[in-house]
């Protein structure tokens, strides 16, 4: 289960910073399924 602020972290990552779907996952060491997933939502 993600904590809220991991959610946060992913959707800053991504919509501010830039970052792809792989360099997320691969810096929170989650997978590119949950992160796709926190960012559909």
């Amino acid at each position: 289960m993600l904590v809220v602020e991991t959610i946060a972290r992913i959707r800053r990552e991504h919509f501010i910073k830039g970052k792809t779907i792989k360099e997320i996952a691969r810096d929170l060491k989650v997978s590119r399924n949950t992160v796709r997933k926190v960012l559909r939502s």
